[in-house]
């Protein structure tokens, strides 16, 4: 795959990511955590917003790998 291809997937995945990402950690926050104290909701974003890169290096390394060498 050419790498300009495996880059525009890749953004357009990261974007999707993101977004799917932020609204899921949402949900759980919103019916998890309603009568937490605010230290609870500080724990909870600091890790959610954290742990999002995990996926996203995956990603972004499958962005970053050469193209396989056909052989003859």
């Amino acid at each position: 795959m050419p790498v300009r291809l495996k880059k525009l997937i890749g953004t357009f995945l990261l974007v999707a990511l993101v977004c799917v990402y932020a609204i899921v950690a949402t949900i759980f926050a919103v019916a998890l955590l309603g009568n937490a104290s605010p230290w609870i909701h500080l724990l909870y974003f600091f890790g959610t917003g954290i742990l999002w890169v995990v996926p996203a290096m995956f990603i972004i390394s499958w962005m970053e790998r050469a193209p396989k060498k056909k052989t003859p």
